[in-house]
């Protein structure tokens, strides 16, 4: 198994904090920016551009490090990602399937500034996914309801997560050549990192750029090797946000 991991498009609320170094006003599922939606476009592009390319040239897919041709391609079901992931399912030609458990760390939240409490949200519903991402397979597990609808997630459950996901990739694709792309958030990254390379501690951190790209080879010997880490190669330089 290859595993790319894909941050998704700039966000309202990443650009919040980047004009006010705050957090408030921030919106508990935003929406890509317009800066978003463009590095999003152009990363399914640049995935698609480099496929042909090496299919026309008769490169030997194994070894090159430009190939993607995902087989699987999952989503968070944070409007960010389902947004970012939509552009590349839809110009790939493959299906987007949601998979709640790599959402962003914390979950579904807005905090209450005075008091300091953060208070968890349903998150959008069934009946929104379907008449706004109709190329998204929707999980069981979200209904009209919403599908998060818990409180927030504390920070000792979250590397329990990532085990419980890198688990659930080695069920579904361990041991296969399938190419596995996954678009989710920046701190759920760092969380899978720590737990795929037993790194200890909670004081490391692994920048990942909007719509940057992460490759992991899954070897036969049971090893993880990390081929590229944070790639922006479809971005041009005022974009990397």
């Amino acid at each position: 198994m290859r595993l790319y991991f894909i941050r998704h498009g700039q966000s309202e609320n990443n650009l919040l904090w980047d004009e006010t170094g705050s957090n408030r006003g921030r919106s508990e599922d935003p929406e890509l920016t317009p800066t978003g939606r463009r590095q999003a476009q152009l990363l399914a592009e640049f995935i698609h551009k480099k496929n042909a390319e090496i299919y026309s040239n008769g490169t030997q897919p194994g070894v090159n490090r430009d190939l993607f041709a995902f087989t699987h391609l999952y989503t968070s079901l944070m409007v960010r990602s389902v947004a970012t992931g939509t552009y590349v399912s839809e110009t790939l030609g493959i299906p987007l399937q949601g998979w709640p458990e790599i959402h962003e760390c914390g979950g579904i939240f807005l905090e209450d500034h005075e008091t300091g409490e953060h208070r968890g949200l349903p998150g959008k519903s069934r009946s929104y996914f379907l008449e706004n991402y109709s190329n998204l397979v929707v999980p069981e597990v979200c209904t009209d309801d919403g599908w998060w609808n818990r409180p927030f997630e504390a920070h000792e459950d979250r590397p329990l997560r990532a085990k419980a996901v890198l688990s659930m990739l080695l069920e579904r694709h361990g041991g296969t050549d399938d190419r596995v792309a996954i678009v989710s958030h920046g701190g759920f990254y760092v969380e899978l990192f720590r737990v795929m390379f037993k790194v200890e501690g909670r004081d490391s951190w692994f920048l990942m750029n909007n719509t940057a790209v992460s490759r992991f080879d899954f070897l036969d010997s049971g090893e993880i090797s990390l081929v590229y880490h944070n790639r922006t190669d479809h971005l041009p330089g005022n974009l990397i946000t």
